[in-house]
């Protein structure tokens, strides 16, 4: 069983930044792609970014593409989703999924894929 636990959300102005991280418990994350998924008031949960159980892949909504990072330090068991220029329509709660992959470098960006959630964190983008 994997435990997700994420932090760092707050409340920011447009062009702000915030880190976000997904810490594992339970059992070690370096085996397992992650994505972070977000949803926002009366919107469906739509995918962010995910990236493979060693770093090596990663992939991007369009809308976040040049502004959104996602990396990883195994040695902590934590992936990070860096948020950098904010906007207002990036407010919602952000929530991070693993699927163990080891040995593949595949990602995933379909919630059916990951079967292990976490709670989330909320973001939210105002002036």
């Amino acid at each position: 069983q994997v435990q997700l636990v994420e932090t760092g959300g707050g409340l920011v102005q447009p062009g702000d930044s915030l880190r976000l991280s997904c810490a594992a418990a339970g059992r070690t994350f370096s085996t397992y792609a992650v994505g972070w998924f977000r949803q926002a008031p009366g919107k469906e949960r739509e995918f962010v970014a995910t990236i493979s159980w060693s770093g090596m892949n990663t992939y991007y909504v369009d809308s976040v593409k040049g502004r959104f990072t996602i990396s990883r330090d195994n040695a902590k068991n934590a992936v990070y989703l860096q948020l950098n220029t904010l906007k207002p329509e990036d407010t919602a709660v952000y929530c991070c999924a693993a699927k163990r992959t080891f040995p593949s470098e595949r990602y995933y960006y379909r919630e059916a894929d990951y079967g292990y959630w976490g709670q989330g964190t909320q973001v939210t983008v105002s002036s």
